[in-house]
């Protein structure tokens, strides 16, 4: 299974953020969309950065309360790794478990198509294992 199937099923919308937005704008948006990261996009739509709760959390703790006014450009984790549609599910699990991140943008030719979550990476593994069992069940059975 590759992430192109992820996309499918889940879809491609991203939420993403201006550089100069305030990370008080980037917690509301996270909070709004029930979601754990944002893109952070210049005006040409190209790729800059990621915004995760984690990061905001980070900065709170090194930070205090200055940390909403600072910008998502501020703040945005710059150096990213990224799946294409092609990335098997196992690869994406690989590269986020190695990487301890739980977000990762999803690149077609340079322009994002989409964004996957640690969770839509072990959800779609564990429909794969269900699948793997069930076709083991109806060829043990006969039934295949």
């Amino acid at each position: 299974m590759t992430v192109a199937a992820i996309l499918k099923h889940k879809g491609h919308d991203v939420a993403a953020v201006r550089p100069t937005e305030t990370v008080a704008e980037v917690a509301k948006l996270l909070s709004s969309r029930r979601i754990g990261a944002v893109l952070v996009r210049d005006a040409a739509d190209q790729l800059l950065g990621i915004v995760s709760e984690r990061d905001i959390v980070r900065a709170l703790a090194n930070n205090g309360a200055t940390t909403l006014s600072m910008t998502a450009g501020q703040l945005m984790t710059r150096a990213l790794t990224t799946a294409t549609p092609a990335t098997t599910v196992n690869q994406a699990m690989t590269l986020m478990t190695a990487g301890r991140f739980r977000h990762m943008p999803v690149l077609d030719g340079g322009r994002v198509v989409g964004i996957i979550s640690i969770g839509d990476v072990v959800k779609s593994r564990i429909l794969q294992q269900e699948q793997e069992v069930d076709s083991l069940k109806a060829y043990v059975t006969g039934a295949a």
